[in-house]
């Protein structure tokens, strides 16, 4: 099962500023079978990977559907190929954080326009949010930048939808802020002011309004931040007021969605005592009589307060075809697993869909996550239902997105919709897989086939979570080792490379709370294992000559750097010294360490040390800004490399024809651009290979070739999972 890991888990923090301005440039998002670059890219397929926050089927369009994820960007379902087709892959380095999908919303009465709100974190350090509109279904778009924060990736991500088109006029739409309180536009988007009128006050570390609902020609908003109210509404589009006899008490202490059905005129609510997705333990779910504020308290089950079966309530739909009949979701029930709740008679009674749920995942085995059977769901606050079809129901997860076509039988519905968080990337010179991938919170996955999710599913033996490193010994590729979060040991290591895998045999202490990247050497007979904490505390390294049965602290490594092995040389380690810019060799095999190099470029934990593939001493220097630099006497001196501006992450790839070095994969800037260049002269000179269709955000993690194949390239994405490029 899923938690947040830390790299992507939301900080809360202080209050953003007021307003909202317009501007609007022309941002161009169609995708291409190949890029300018003569490149095609696509992703490696693991299926799903990430929470998806949201899903929103258009009320007048059979068929037509989105989905949002909280760093993956948005979706839109195409029927046709039964597949998702990624709408942001267009957002580039500079905008990273625009790939966090607030919210998003249709208009009912024009099925071509669709409108985002984008924003991963609401931090100081984050650049404020942008809202994009489209009139052609996402196929392009405009954009207008807010000077508000908006927290996609932030706690709450999965309340209801915060975008929403006024049901009195298409050219008005709404956009609740987490610490900025209602804004409006009247001219479709480009432009946004404060909602005149709006009672509630926002809160420096709150929810602000928690989900837009229409009701009619009502707009309802839910407001997380407490008070006396917590559910606010305008008939008019002008004066907003409580509405009267609305719940209160713990249990609905946060509304998390809202909707609306038609034909009974009530309006449906669930609440929970956090926001979530996490730390939610009570929970509730009410409906409205809208004609006279009558509430009714309908909620499905229960939490026990004095057992560990403890929950919220999360996602929530109404069918629009049959009047009465609703779906809820719990949310945070890790005692006796989340579930769907549905109902056909306004709530007097429920039904648990999880009971007689047969779950298929053949198309997506990491699923079960090292068990017989998958689990039905976790972080369920997600939930939409068809309205061309009563019995086409999907519901998201930390990790995918089920549907149902008859209410019992469920299989993910992720194809083309990839949002791993990617660290950690293997291309093996020879056996069956051509990739071997780590990533945050779903571990370690064998690529046997780069266009099916691994058919063995995640590295299990033990289960891993979120992958902190992976190395293939270079001379022995059948050895690889891998360190992350595990259920059973913190490490493991594969001698069939990659496909099976065994825990190490003891671990040091440190490792069960601070894994770090871990490096083998040439012939795979020492194990370096370096410690950091995500807090950014380090520990000494460690080293293993007997495949981690027995461990030995090695004083003379920089604390909390990456170790890297010298892929011709058993007896060469390097580890480089962010703090000081210096890089430290062993020459005994790991067992000690002396510094080389100094006066490098310091102060950034993110610069990293890359070995040349069959060569030994040759070490490539990505320092971000600070450019690209290489050394090829082992470390004891280096020279820039005049033709990068920035280098932020490099790997190699099996050389061109003729050519006698490796092909270099970077993702850097040789001029104003930061983006994924191939060079196939030892960096002399770079081509760039992706095109302004195919960004992906922040690319900056790590990058590498394929050693079989010239021109092919792995990318890791945080939030596109792994994208792959070959000459097209």
């Amino acid at each position: 099962m899923l938690t947040s890991s830390p790299s992507r888990r939301a900080v809360l923090a202080g209050a953003a500023a007021v307003a909202a301005v317009a501007g609007a440039p022309v941002l161009a998002g169609r995708a291409r079978a190949a890029g300018a670059s003569g490149y095609r890219w696509r992703n490696v397929v693991i299926g799903g990977t990430g929470f998806i926050t949201g899903v929103l089927f258009h009320p007048r369009v059979r068929g037509l559907a989105y989905a949002r994820t909280d760093i993956g960007g948005a979706y839109r379902w195409d029927g046709r190929r039964e597949s998702w087709v990624p709408l942001l892959d267009h957002i580039g380095w500079d905008d990273w954080n625009l790939l966090g999908v607030e919210a998003m919303a249709v208009d009912p009465a024009r099925p071509d326009r669709l409108y985002l709100a984008c924003g991963t974190y609401a931090q100081t350090w984050a650049d404020n949010g942008a809202v994009l509109r489209s009139d052609d279904r996402g196929a392009t778009w405009r954009r207008t930048d807010l000077t508000v924060r908006l927290g996609a990736n932030e706690d709450g991500r999965g309340t209801g939808e915060r975008l929403l088109v006024d049901p009195r006029d298409s050219d008005t739409l709404w956009l609740g802020t987490r610490h900025d309180g209602l804004l409006k536009s009247t001219d479709r988007g480009a432009g946004w002011a404060p909602a005149g009128g709006f009672p509630a006050t926002p809160s420096a570390t709150g929810q602000g309004v928690t989900f837009l609902v229409a009701a009619g020609r009502t707009v309802y908003a839910g407001w997380g931040d407490g008070g006396d109210a917590n559910l606010f509404r305008t008939s008019d589009g002008v004066t907003w007021e409580a509405v009267p006899g609305q719940p209160s008490g713990t249990a609905a202490r946060v509304p998390i969605r809202a909707a609306y059905d038609r034909h009974a005129r009530e309006l449906y609510v669930t609440y929970a005592d956090a926001p979530g997705p996490n730390g939610q333990s009570d929970g509730s779910v009410h409906k409205l009589r809208t004609a006279g504020d009558e509430w009714t308290e309908v909620t499905p089950a229960k939490p026990d307060a004095g057992s560990a079966d403890t929950f919220g309530y999360g996602g929530l739909a109404v069918d629009a075809r049959r009047p009465g009949t609703v779906v809820v979701s719990t949310n945070n029930r890790w005692a006796a697993v989340d579930t769907l709740y549905r109902s056909t008679d306004g709530g007097r009674s429920w039904r648990s869909l999880k009971e007689t749920a047969v779950l298929d995942v053949s198309e997506t085995p990491y699923l079960k996550w090292g068990e017989d059977e998958p689990k039905f769901g976790w972080w369920i606050q997600a939930l939409a239902l068809d309205p061309y079809d009563s019995h086409h129901l999907v519901y998201g997860t930390g990790a995918t997105l089920y549907g149902t076509r008859d209410l019992r039988h469920w299989a993910p519905r992720v194809r083309g919709l990839e949002e791993t968080s990617v660290t950690q990337l293997v291309s093996p010179p020879t056996g069956r897989a051509h990739l071997i991938s780590g990533a945050r919170d779903i571990g370690v996955m064998y690529h046997e086939r780069l266009t099916s999710s691994p058919a063995r599913g995640m590295a299990t033996n033990p289960v891993s979570g979120s992958a902190t490193g992976l190395a293939q010994a270079a001379r022995r590729p059948a050895y690889v080792v891998r360190a992350g979060w595990g259920e059973n040991g913190n490490g493991a290591a594969s001698h069939d490379g990659g496909r099976t895998w065994r825990p190490f045999a003891s671990q040091p202490g440190i490792a069960e709370d601070a894994p770090g990247p871990i490096a083998v050497n040439a012939d795979g007979s020492v194990l370096l294992w370096s410690f950091a904490h995500w807090d950014g505390t380090t520990y000494p390294a460690h080293r293993s000559a007997d495949d981690g049965a027995t461990w030995s602290e090695v004083p003379s490594f920089p604390k909390g750097a990456v170790p890297v092995a010298d892929p011709a040389d058993p007896a060469l380690f390097y580890a480089y010294d962010t703090a000081t810019g210096t890089l430290f060799a062993s020459t005994d095999g790991g067992r000690s360490f002396a510094a080389r190099a100094s006066g490098l470029p310091a102060g950034d934990s993110q610069f990293k040390v890359v070995a040349a593939p069959g060569r030994t001493g040759d070490l490539w220097l990505s320092a971000k800004g600070n450019g690209l630099h290489r050394s090829t006497d082992g470390g004891r001196s280096f020279t820039a490399v005049e033709s990068c501006r920035a280098s932020y992450t490099l790997g190699f790839g099996r050389a061109a024809a003729g050519a006698a070095y490796p092909a270099i994969y970077q993702v850097g800037s040789t001029g104003a651009i930061t983006a994924v260049y191939r060079s196939d002269d030892e960096a002399r000179t770079w081509v760039r290979i992706n095109d302004d269709d195919h960004q992906w955000g922040w690319t900056g993690e790590t990058v590498t070739g394929d050693p079989r194949v010239y021109g092919r390239v792995y990318l890791a994405t945080n939030g596109r999972g792994i994208q792959y490029g070959e000459p097209a």
